[in-house]
């Protein structure tokens, strides 16, 4: 009987020192836990510079509705709106203007353009992109359909009032 309680001292004992070291041992973070930091650290700049255009002033720049075609604004804020273009219902391109203040980037690529759309320079990006730029606003047209053509997002572009984008401040 003192053998067994021997034991049972012994186990107890081991069990309380296994417990005491794992709850006083520091966990290790999860790949999770990392990310969440990374993602709410404070950055130092802003992400969109303070004499940003508005969005709800880039709007007027935007082709109007006809031709079987409809405009449906999807997103505007502070130095970007974004419009869907529609076709019997379908989407069948984005429309968009970004003013590139926050990202001057963005207008660097401009740089060694040699085509041109309305005046502006102009350049693709893949198989389904392609913009200007119009003084530091970027206006680019997206394809959302396959049937949605480079030389329809051209023809798109130069929907836009172009030159009325060039002369906003």
């Amino acid at each position: 009987m003192v053998k067994n309680r021997g034991s049972r001292v012994l186990a107890a004992l081991l069990l309380s020192v296994v417990i005491l070291t794992t709850a006083c041992s520091t966990k290790a973070p999860s790949r999770f836990d990392q990310v969440q930091q990374e993602s709410t650290k404070q950055k130092s700049g802003q992400a969109v510079v303070k004499n940003a255009t508005q969005g709800s002033k880039l709007n007027q720049f935007f082709p109007s509705d006809g031709d079987g075609y409809s405009r449906v604004y999807t997103q505007e804020k502070k130095g970007f709106s974004e419009a869907n273009l529609k076709k019997a219902g379908k989407v069948v391109a984005q429309l968009a203007i970004s003013d590139t203040s926050s990202t001057p980037a963005t207008a660097s690529k401009f740089a060694n353009s040699t085509e041109k759309i309305g005046g502006y320079p102009s350049v693709k990006l893949g198989k389904t992109q392609t913009s200007v730029l119009v003084n530091k606003y970027q206006v680019k047209v997206i394809s959302k359909d396959p049937l949605f053509t480079a030389s329809d997002r051209a023809a798109w572009i130069e929907k836009f009032n172009l030159d009325g984008l060039a002369k906003l401040k």
